[in-house]
């Protein structure tokens, strides 16, 4: 399917984000508003827009990441082996800045590209807008504003396994699942 891309060169990301305040009431008055312009477009008839701030760590604007998980695979002893680390805490800024520090030593060692399951749709662009909500320059692999396809280093398992479907979806645990392949997030889904 991915010829040209071996899992040496892959690294993998997820990102686990939490709402940017407690709840509805802790929003500034300015965001407040613009949260409730945003709810009448996201939220059912009938919701107020406190009851739909639940969703609000979905979306950069109002949301923050708490952790991104990388990984990576190599060859030992010509057996494949992998290496994981998470990044995580309190402190939103100081995560992207580990994670921008990650990117270019990976980034020194080997030409790769970002791998995500919908990675494309919500991660990559998330950590984007959050790393430009904080002042910090994007990495030169997010930085995709003028790239032709072929040129962004982002690889979906989600579209891939679409097949160009675009009404299709299948979580990540489903395809573990299928692929017999074990997951640490058998207790927790994105919705936690």
């Amino acid at each position: 399917m991915l010829d040209h891309i071996t899992p040496e060169n892959l690294l993998f990301l997820d990102i686990e984000t939490v709402s940017g305040y407690p709840d509805y009431s802790s929003l500034p008055e300015t965001m407040k508003k613009l949260w409730d312009k945003k709810a009448a477009w996201i939220g059912e008839e009938g919701q107020s827009p406190a009851e739909v701030y639940q969703k609000a760590g979905i979306y950069a604007e109002f949301g923050k990441i708490v952790c991104i998980s990388v990984g990576f695979v190599f060859k030992s002893d010509g057996e494949y082996a992998a290496r994981i680390k998470s990044l995580a805490g309190d402190d939103e800024k100081l995560i992207l800045k580990a994670f921008c520090d990650l990117l270019e030593n990976f980034g020194r060692k080997k030409d790769f590209t970002l791998c995500a399951h919908n990675g494309k749709e919500f991660d990559f662009p998330y950590i984007a807008r959050r790393m430009l909500i904080h002042g910090i320059s994007l990495p030169a692999i997010l930085d995709v504003a003028g790239k032709k396809p072929w040129e962004v280093k982002f690889a979906d398992t989600l579209e891939l396994w679409k097949f160009g479907d675009f009404k299709h979806y299948t979580s990540l645990e489903l395809l573990a699942a299928l692929f017999n392949i074990p997951t640490p997030k058998d207790d927790i889904d994105g919705s936690m």
